[in-house]
């Protein structure tokens, strides 16, 4: 067995890079790569100056005039920090995170901190643990925030529950930044005794705990941020950030694929307000990765609607390079890590190389080759392996009166609609259902559902929040039963489906949630399956499957289902 290394053989270890990088930085010996002639933000200057790049062991040594092994001319073009994504779930991406990386790199994105709330709910502590180890040795950074929530609501039945005790040896990976955001408000504002110990547990590793309290304000906000939630990324308007950033909080502007803050927070990007804000996308979907961009697509949204361009991209990098206490990143200057993005001008905003440490890892419109780590055999069957359920019948689906819950356009909020004998294609009332997966109880919850639109079949998926139960919708009961049944036998997916076959499907077999597919055939095979669900009579306004993935979030009102049946949010109770 391998002994910890110690602080001298550290010390030993780090000694003579760090002896080179000074006499690198004092011009008496050649950098490994000078980036020549740029132009560079200065994000402590708040402007852009101009000089040599000198690059050592992956370190900015210095900047001036200088020589360097490798010599790479930068003129004509801009220099930046690389890009942060401050808070998402790897998993909305629906494919590998070495794929969800490359995929990134492309526009700049050199870090992401993310939140393995979605595979956690699924496989718990082992779900956490094989993101971490999935994302090593790629071309950026992952960094962690533990999940607070898991199960989000005591009403879901997840694969796995988390006390602070199941976490708490995670705190001393390198890796690990902190506790995600803390949903349970509720919890933390009446002094529940478990989440406050979840909260105190980070505070004892000396670690960030980021928030999520959409419309939170008064009192309960003061309780909220006094007990140590640093962080908000819920804000939909401008009254609701300005109050949690007043009282102390960083905000986390979220524009990604369900959720679009940043036109309603752009008067937080002054000189007033700015530098207690960063970037964010929460969740981003195939599509958006590949034709949206990441969080270069927000910099150039913002600069077009006229926030100053230093702006944007100190928000876009070196603030949450701060808040998580990430001190040699987020700026170009001596003794930072060399993340660095070369970008034409303000106006396109055309990300044209990307170096990681000093090291191309995009040019020309391609990444650069590389290997990621491999997972551990036994955590790669594990998530390969997480689907516990009896083939479901059509008579198990059989009921009479039932809760109707009714969409609301463009929201993930719904409507008490009252009750329904039965699903009726013509007037829009289909039937829902949630079927348990995780431990063959069983246990499958009914009610009927208005405004999706499907006219024929079932549309059903694995990706249900938070707990990731089969969620299926149908307008009859034989063809919602055959959905839910190739969900899993797929070990987890998208299905559409009629009259006992599969019209389209896309295969998600890494704990019901990704592909090991290239992003490029994830993205066809969605789309494919969008397309499907929308002929057979899905709402155009409507994305079939992140639509009814929220279905069974019972912390959003008014009415939600859950393996358990409708849940009215309103009363905490179930219909």
């Amino acid at each position: 067995m391998k002994l910890p290394e110690t602080t001298t053989e550290r010390i030993e270890r780090k000694l003579d890079r760090k002896l080179r990088l000074i006499r690198v930085a004092r011009g008496e010996e050649p950098a490994d790569v000078v980036f020549k002639n740029a132009t560079y933000l200065n994000v402590f200057s708040n402007d852009f100056c101009h000089g040599d790049i000198a690059v050592s062991n992956g370190l900015v040594a210095g900047i001036g005039s200088y020589r360097g092994i490798e010599e790479i001319d930068v003129s004509g073009r801009f220099v930046s920090p690389g890009f942060i994504d401050a808070h998402i779930h790897l998993e909305s991406s629906m494919v590998s995170p070495a794929e969800f990386a490359r995929a990134v790199v492309s526009h700049g994105t050199t870090t992401v901190i993310t939140d393995p709330h979605e595979i956690a709910n699924v496989m718990g502590v082992d779900g956490i643990r094989y993101m971490l180890e999935a994302t090593e040795s790629l071309p950026i950074d992952v960094h962690f925030m533990l999940p607070s929530c898991v199960p989000a609501t005591p009403l879901d039945e997840s694969g796995c529950a988390l006390d602070y005790k199941a976490i708490d040896d995670l705190y001393d990976h390198p890796r690990v930044l902190g506790l995600a955001e803390m949903m349970n408000y509720v919890g933390v504002v009446n002094g529940d005794r478990e989440v406050i110990s979840k909260i105190l547990a980070s505070q004892a590793h000396h670690k960030k705990i980021d928030g999520h309290a959409p419309g939170l304000s008064g009192p309960d906000l003061n309780a909220y941020i006094a007990a140590g939630v640093y962080s908000d990324h819920e804000c939909s308007n401008y009254r609701d950030a300005l109050e949690k950033l007043q009282l102390g909080q960083f905000i986390m502007i979220r524009e990604g694929t369900a959720a679009h803050n940043l036109r309603a927070l752009l008067p937080l990007l002054n000189q007033q307000y700015y530098a207690r804000c960063m970037f964010a996308t929460d969740d981003k979907h195939p599509l958006d990765l590949l034709q949206g961009g990441h969080i270069d697509y927000i910099i150039r949204e913002a600069i077009a609607c006229g926030v100053d361009p230093v702006i944007a991209i100190k928000v876009a990098s070196h603030h949450a390079a701060r808040y998580f206490l990430m001190n040699n990143k987020g700026a170009i200057a001596p003794g930072y890590v060399a993340d660095l993005v070369v970008f034409d001008d303000f106006r396109h905003f055309n990300i044209q190389q990307v170096y990681k440490r000093g090291r191309c890892v995009f040019a020309e419109g391609e990444v650069q080759p590389f290997t990621p780590a491999a997972v551990s055999p036994a955590l790669s069957r594990r998530a390969h392996d997480t689907f516990r359920i009896a083939p479901v019948t059509a008579q198990q689906l059989s009921a009479g009166d039932l809760p109707v819950i009714g969409l609301v356009p463009g929201e993930i909020i719904t409507q008490n609609l009252g009750q329904a004998a039965a699903p009726d294609p013509s007037r829009d009332l289909l039937k829902i259902a949630v079927a348990e997966r995780h431990h063959n109880t069983g246990h499958i919850g009914l009610g009927y559902l208005k405004g999706y639109g499907l006219r024929q079949g079932a549309v059903a998926t694995s990706i249900a929040h938070d707990s990731h139960n089969i969620i299926a919708v149908g307008t009859n009961d034989e063809d919602i039963a055959f959905a839910i049944n190739r969900i899993s036998a797929l070990q987890g997916g998208i299905v559409v489906a009629e009259g006992g076959k599969v019209i389209a499907e896309l295969p998600l077999p890494v704990a019901g949630l990704m592909s090991d597919a290239p992003l490029e055939e994830v993205n066809d095979l969605l789309e494919q399956a969008k397309a499907a669900a929308h002929r057979m009579g899905v709402s155009c306004g409507i994305d079939p499957f992140m639509t009814l993935s929220f279905m069974s979030l019972p912390v959003i009102p008014s009415l939600k289902i859950t393996t358990q049946g409708v849940f009215d949010v309103d009363r905490w109770q179930y219909i």
